[in-house]
């Protein structure tokens, strides 16, 4: 597992395109992921939490691909805005992009992608938002977001999309249309709710579309939404975790999938038993104690871990049954919640024209 690769694009964000390390802030918010660095840069966050704490209106916006479920990879992020949602009674909104998964081919038909959307609103709920608080945006079902990103459209070039996304001549116009769509997602707790602060947790790839959205919101005379930029986990391979790599551990995974893909997870220890209590293992390479001391335990749990399994007192599959038993509990938690998620839950969250 190489940290410096997976860093690479959150530096990216700073170094070149005007992020700023969270680091750099005073008082941050008192979460695991923003004390284990799970959060790395920013855009107006110090702004977002100020109005914050001055009781001003607020809100998180969360989107999510229809192509997709969720994994391992996404708990930083969903934590975040759970603190967010549950500590201040933020209304969260979630907007699900079955459009966009249709247009760029990562679903087969426009059905698939609703039935994932709705799926996914019920997973979601099951994670833990609360459903009472918490607003899906399906485009198929809330038809009026288009109106909006109409207007916004006016705003955006076609030269800047092609910038951004490299999008060719052969593409289709939904894919050169979708930016606008996603800026009215971005942009609608304010144009709808008059909900001026909005925070977005977001992957460092995503945030070329956030760009996007915060100048189409300069030039309407939209408040800038601010922005965390959450860092890349690695897969159970050391590399970045990817849907495409079958990499990552997903929450709808059998006990027995799991079981498998934790043994088989990139590891630092050594060649043999013997020679790993006499050296000990190398805990930065180990993507297992990484997930165990970054998702799952606390900062003295994460310290005995971490010197013991250098000492060579722990060995690597004690490392490794320590996490299958935490991502057992995890699952077992979220599939139980799963089957208590009811149809008036669902009704009540997404929005509607």
């Amino acid at each position: 597992m190489d940290i410096n690769n997976l860093e690479e694009d959150n530096r990216k964000l700073v170094e070149k395109f005007g992020a700023v390390r969270i680091s750099k802030l005073g008082k941050l918010p008192q979460f695991y992921t923003f004390q284990k660095n799970l959060i790395y840069s920013h855009r107006d966050f110090d702004k977002f939490f100020s109005a914050l704490k001055k009781g001003e209106k607020c809100a998180i916006l969360s989107g999510f691909n229809a192509s997709g479920t969720i994994h391992l990879g996404h708990k930083p992020v969903f934590d975040t805005n759970l603190f967010f949602q549950k500590k201040y009674k933020l209304p969260v909104f979630i907007p699900i992009s079955d459009d966009e998964s249709y247009i760029t081919g990562k679903v087969k038909d426009q059905e698939e992608a609703l039935k994932n959307s709705l799926e996914l609103a019920k997973e979601l709920i099951a994670y833990g938002f609360d459903p009472k608080n918490t607003f899906f945006i399906i485009d198929q079902i809330y038809t009026d977001i288009y109106n909006f990103a109409v207007k916004l459209s006016k705003k955006i070039t076609l030269s800047e999309i092609k910038a951004t996304y490299g999008y060719k001549n052969e593409d289709n116009p939904g894919m050169y249309f979708y930016p606008a769509v996603q800026s009215a997602h971005v942009l609608f707790p304010q144009e709808k709710f008059n909900i001026k602060n909005v925070l977005v947790i977001i992957g460092p790839d995503e945030d070329a579309h956030i760009r996007i959205s915060r100048d189409v919101a300069r030039k309407f005379g939209y408040r800038l939404p601010a922005i965390l930029h959450s860092f890349f986990l690695p897969g159970i391979d050391g590399k970045k975790m990817s849907k495409s790599k079958n990499n990552a551990i997903f929450l709808n995974d059998s006990l027995e999938v799991i079981k498998k893909k934790v043994n088989r997870a990139f590891s630092g220890g050594a060649v043999t038993a013997e020679e790993q209590r006499k050296k000990g293992a190398d805990s930065d390479k180990d993507v297992s104690c990484f997930y165990l001391t970054k998702l799952f335990l606390d900062e003295k749990q994460s310290k005995n871990l971490v010197e013991d399994y250098k000492s060579g007192k722990i060995l690597t599959k004690d490392v490794k049954e320590r996490l299958f038993e935490e991502l057992s509990k995890f699952v077992k938690k979220f599939q139980s919640s799963l089957k208590k998620v009811s149809k008036s839950d669902l009704d009540k969250s997404i929005l509607r024209n």
